[in-house]
């Protein structure tokens, strides 16, 4: 290849890294603030800080008895009495009503795997709105447009490697990514590159990446997400399964794999989507397992290794689908909304009972609570179950268009969807003033250990996302991630994983807030 060619080649791929930096890092959370509903301890770390740091121009209150009496001052916020007892009575009644289980085990069991534009998605989107009508609420079935890709054959086989008996072959667990394009029928067979970043791919002469299959062998930081932080472990891998094979493909790759974006090692590969950069070939895009990477890392150290690839997966025409929207009605404001929301789409490998059955689970249960104990609050309570999140997010996008004249009177929306293990509170993206705001809530959840209130300047709910943008505060379940990743996008996303406490602690975080929120005396915060 001549030199100038080689360049372009180079800079098509800098440009899509570039593209990649503007949109930003997915899901991932930054800069968050922590506050501490009501710990004895948190008070005398900041008494002890206040007395240490306070400004000389700003004398500390006379004694420190006085300073304890000001920062554990019960301030009720814009709520009565009886309104934190309904609080509690949301509550308990989540953590022992099982509804949002069997549900959730109805939508996964039943109904199965939910990839947009099957018919399970299609049966999952008439079962929701059944359910919610039974639920006293008034549905809209909001028709979008989804893509319709469906998975097919897929297979990948080592047939050279160093050592190797003569004769034999060696399995690699392949799975293709979400868009892919098809090999042919009879497969791709390619000698394997192996890098760990897009630099050290860029770095190659072009004519070495030519007709190979390249493989981004990035490792999952298992460390960080051990630590509460599995977002943002997902966060710094996430370009290599959305843009490596675009990335590949622009520098002369046949194909392109990636290490599945996992915390567990169980040899299971995890699907995603993947996105083709306009100008640039399309080709066949894979997630192999982390022990199949390690594998191939080690092999190529040694000499060169060929694999066989097949994949037919398909893309077909767009087809109509639905968001299913259910609307509690509001006693005194019907016309402000506060909306709960899940996902119901899900990937194809396992049930889609974490990713995002749960979510759903936890938001219809929202509405149930209220139903079975006769509760109205002033203002509209919202449930969306959004359609097509997981292949670009189109149902949300519709509901912005189809809603755009009644956004500003969404007082808030909130989306669970990073599973169902145990919340520690609520993520807010919003103001600061929101905490104070939020804080008499969080001390009605300290009883199930969920009063941490989070601030974080980016939105980790896909589908509110565009809302928050536009000014509408967002919330979402604190949870747990630290064992969320280990079956995420993967055929272990299986029912069996849902605890059933935590499910119901989910759903009382949910409903307490959506409830506290639609029928507060006043709004809460917006950005100004």
């Amino acid at each position: 290849m001549s030199q100038p060619a080689e360049n372009t080649k180079k800079w098509q791929a800098v440009a899509l890294i570039r593209f990649f930096d503007r949109k930003g890092s997915y899901r991932k959370q930054s800069m968050k603030i922590r506050f501490l509903a009501s710990p004895i301890a948190a008070v005398f770390f900041v008494l002890n800080c206040w007395a240490q740091n306070a400004p000389a121009s700003t004398p500390p209150p006379n004694s420190f008895l006085e300073r304890l009496t000001t920062l554990t001052d019960s301030d009720s916020g814009p709520w009565t009495a009886e309104q934190f007892a309904t609080m509690g009575r949301i509550r308990d009644a989540a953590m022992t009503d099982p509804n949002a289980y069997n549900m959730l085990a109805h939508l996964t069991d039943n109904i199965g795997p939910r990839l947009s534009g099957s018919p399970q998605a299609e049966a999952a989107v008439l079962w929701v709105a059944a359910k919610m009508r039974e639920m006293g609420t008034s549905v809209t079935l909001e028709k979008t447009t989804v893509p319709h890709w469906v998975r097919g054959k897929e297979s990948a086989v080592l047939t050279v490697w160093p050592g190797m008996p003569p004769g034999t072959t060696q399995k690699i667990v392949v799975t293709a990514l979400g868009n892919s394009v098809s090999t042919s029928a009879d497969g791709l067979t390619a000698n394997v590159i192996v890098v760990s970043s897009f630099a050290e791919l860029r770095s190659l002469p072009v004519d070495e990446i030519k007709g190979k299959i390249v493989l981004f062998n990035r490792l999952f930081d298992k460390e960080l997400t051990a630590q509460g932080s599995g977002l943002d472990a997902y966060g710094q891998n996430i370009a290599y399964r959305g843009i490596g094979p675009s990335f590949g493909a622009s520098l002369g790759a046949a194909a392109v794999l990636v290490r599945s974006l996992g915390s567990g090692d169980f040899r299971l590969p995890h699907t995603g989507l993947t996105l083709y950069g306009e100008g640039v070939d399309k080709v066949p895009s894979a997630a192999i397992t982390a022990e199949d990477a390690d594998l191939l890392a080690r092999l190529s150290k040694q000499g060169p290794v060929t694999m066989r690839l097949t994949l037919t997966p398909k893309t077909l025409s767009p087809v109509s689908s639905y968001n299913v929207i259910a609307d509690w009605k509001g006693s005194e404001h019907p016309e402000e909304v506060v909306l709960v929301s899940g996902h119901l789409d899900s990937w194809d490998l396992g049930t889609g009972a974490i990713d995002d059955g749960a979510g759903v689970a936890i938001s219809m249960q929202t509405i149930h609570l209220l139903q079975l104990l006769n509760i109205h609050p002033k203002r509209t309570i919202r449930f969306v179950a959004w359609m097509n999140e997981e292949f670009g997010v189109s149902g949300a996008t519709t509901y912005l268009q189809e809603h755009a004249s009644e956004l500003t009177h969404h007082t808030a929306a909130l989306e669970s969807d990073l599973g169902c293990d145990h919340p520690t509170g609520l993520t807010f993206f919003g103001t600061p003033e929101v905490a104070r705001y939020l804080t008499p809530v969080a001390n009605a959840l300290a009883p199930i250990g969920a009063s941490v209130l989070t601030r974080s300047d980016e939105v980790t709910a896909e589908d509110i996302a565009g809302m928050v943008q536009l000014g509408v505060p967002g919330l979402t379940p604190s949870q747990d991630s630290r064992f969320y990743f280990n079956y995420h996008h993967s055929a272990a996303d299986t029912l069996d994983k849902v605890n059933v406490q935590q499910l119901n602690e989910n759903t009382a975080v949910m409903a307490v807030t959506a409830y506290a929120l639609a029928d507060a005396s006043e709004v809460i915060p917006r950005r100004k």
